[in-house]
């Protein structure tokens, strides 16, 4: 088996066992996150982060948090940014082009 990584793991006697970090962050899933297990005519399993769902788990807890304070605070939850603000924030990023399909260089943590 040609392998980039791999660990082991152990299952307990409930049928739990942990992932390990180093093969978490491969699959870029966190707490919260899910993974799906794939097995192949030759009894191989293969697991893979599960975004077939689209579901984001950083993302959902967010927009919890802002559903709710909206709902603890009607008509407080968002305001107007003020011209001088927009005007300051226009002139720090005049010029600044971003391709948010590029790919991020250095080290990334999440």
């Amino acid at each position: 088996m040609n392998s980039i990584l791999r660990k082991v793991s152990t299952i307990t006697d409930k049928g739990q066992t942990t992932i390990p970090k180093s093969i978490r962050d491969a699959l870029g899933v966190g707490y919260g996150g899910r993974i799906a297990f794939s097995l192949d005519a030759q009894n191989r399993v293969y697991v893979e982060r599960d975004d077939a769902d689209g579901e984001d788990p950083v993302l959902d807890r967010f927009l919890d948090l802002l559903a709710r304070h909206m709902a603890a605070r009607p008509g407080h939850a968002f305001a107007e940014i003020p011209p001088a603000l927009r005007a300051r924030m226009a002139a720090l990023t005049a010029g600044v082009e971003v391709d948010p399909d590029a790919p991020i260089e250095g080290e990334v943590e999440l």
